[in-house]
C-alpha cells in the first residue's frame, strides 16, 4: 500500500474510530498531505520507509521555511499518529519519531476581554431586530457557557433547557457534556425564539441559532458576527469566538471559580490545558503590582 493509501486509511480510523470532527481531519488531512509529498521526493513511497532521519529532515524543512514552533509542532503531532497507527497496524516495526525532538514552544497566554469590553460587545446588536436578537443571544450564550464556536452554530433547540438552565454542547470526539447557563444569557435566548416563532419560514429550523433561509450558521459566520461587533463596540484587537471562551473561563477562575469545574465546563480532557488560564490571572496581579506599588 502506498503512504498515500496509508494516510487515507489513518483519516478514516479517526473519523471513524476516534470520532474527529470534519475540521480536525482536514487539518490533520493538509499537513499529512504536505509531509507525504516531501519524503516522496526523499524515496519515500511506503510507510515502511519511514524512518527517523525522514522526520528530522521534514521538521528541519518546515523551520528553514519559517514555519512557527507551535506550528511545526503540530505538524509532528500529525505525522506522530500516523506513525503510531502504523505502527499498530504491524506496517512498522517501531516508531521511528519516539526520538524526533520537538520544536520549543513558549507557553502563550489567552487573549481575553476585560469586564468593561464584554458589557460593551454585548450591547452592540441592535435588539429592536430578529437578527440583532440571535446575534446578541450567540454573543450573550457563548461568554455565559464558553462553547467553542463549533459547538455554538451547531446547537439544536433540544440542546437548551430553559427551565433547568443548562445547555448540552456536543464537544471534541463527539463527546457531550452539560454547562450550566446564567439567566441574563437565558433571557437573551429566550427573547430571539420568541421573536424567531412569530416567523412562519423558521417553523421547520432545527438549529438554535440559523440564517435567514433557517439553516445553521456557518463558524466563519460567527467569527465575521463576533468581529462586526467588537469593532461597533470599540474593542481594540482581533476578536474572535474563542476570545469570548478564553474571557468566561478567566472571569470565572478570577471570581473564584475552582479548576476542576471550569475544566468540566470547557470540555478540556487534562487540566494542564485548563490551568493555563490561571496564569493570565498571575499575569494581571503583576501588572497591577506594577503600576501601582509604590515599591513595584
Amino acid at each position: 500500500m502506498s503512504l498515500e493509501h496509508e494516510v487515507d486509511a489513518y483519516l478514516a480510523h479517526l473519523r471513524v474510530e476516534r470520532g474527529l470532527s470534519e475540521n480536525t481531519l482536514l487539518a490533520y488531512g493538509r499537513d499529512l498531505s504536505r509531509f507525504v509529498e516531501f519524503v516522496t521526493t526523499l524515496g519515500v513511497q511506503a510507510g515502511v520507509l519511514l524512518d527517523l532521519g525522514h522526520v528530522s529532515a521534514w521538521m528541519k524543512a518546515l523551520a528553514e521555511d519559517g514555519l512557527a514552533p507551535r506550528s511545526s509542532a503540530r505538524h509532528l503531532s500529525a505525522v506522530r499518529g500516523l506513525v503510531r497507527f502504523l505502527t499498530e497496524e504491524g506496517v512498522l516495526r517501531h516508531d521511528p519519531t519516539e526520538l524526533a525532538a520537538r520544536p520549543r514552544i513558549g507557553r502563550r497566554l489567552p487573549n481575553t476581554l476585560g469586564e468593561h469590553e464584554v458589557l460593551r460587545l454585548l450591547a452592540a446588536p441592535n435588539t429592536t431586530t430578529l437578527r440583532g436578537l440571535r446575534d446578541r443571544a450567540m454573543l450573550s450564550l457563548t461568554y455565559a457557557s464558553g462553547l467553542r464556536a463549533s459547538e455554538v452554530v451547531h446547537l439544536v433547540l433540544s440542546d437548551i433547557d430553559l427551565e433547568r438552565g443548562v445547555v448540552s454542547a456536543l464537544g471534541k470526539g463527539s463527546k457531550r457534556r452539560l454547562v450550566p447557563v446564567g439567566e441574563v444569557a437565558l433571557d437573551d435566548v429566550q427573547a430571539y425564539l420568541s421573536r424567531r416563532a412569530e416567523h412562519p419560514k423558521f417553523d421547520a429550523a432545527r438549529v438554535v441559532f440559523a440564517n435567514p433561509r433557517g439553516q445553521a450558521l456557518t463558524r466563519q459566520a460567527f467569527w465575521k458576527i463576533v468581529g462586526r461587533y467588537a469593532r461597533a463596540a470599540g474593542i481594540v484587537g482581533a476578536a474572535y469566538p474563542h476570545r469570548l471562551r478564553h474571557s468566561f473561563a478567566t472571569h470565572l477562575l478570577r471570581g473564584g471559580a475552582d479548576l476542576r469545574s471550569v475544566q468540566t465546563m470547557l470540555g478540556h480532557v487534562s487540566i494542564a490545558t485548563t490551568e493555563i488560564y490561571t496564569h493570565v490571572g498571575s499575569r494581571q496581579v503583576r501588572e497591577a503590582h506594577q503600576k501601582t506599588h509604590p515599591r513595584a
